[in-house]
């Protein structure tokens, strides 16, 4: 398994308190990663990618974030990939 740097830009919150961001640069192959877990750059779990939607190009990332973890603008994320 290899860790995949991903380029987010935060947007905010959803009503059901899922962090939305929105890729700046996309590999359609990772579109696997639905329902992965997701780390920050100390490869500490903060989460998991609930959805990815929107255009093909640049979409849009929905992520659940763990109980007490606080997702801010700044993080940088990365995933896990075969």
């Amino acid at each position: 398994m290899n860790w995949y740097k991903l380029n987010l830009f935060h947007l905010g919150f959803s009503a059901k308190n899922h962090a939305i961001f929105r890729a700046t640069k996309w590999n359609k192959k990772l579109e696997a990663i639905i329902k992965k877990p997701i780390f920050n750059e100390e490869y500490e779990k903060i989460g998991f990618i609930l959805d990815i939607f929107g255009p093909h190009s640049n979409p849009f990332i929905s992520i659940k974030p763990e109980p007490n973890i606080e997702i801010g603008k700044n993080n940088k994320f990365y995933v896990k990939v075969a």
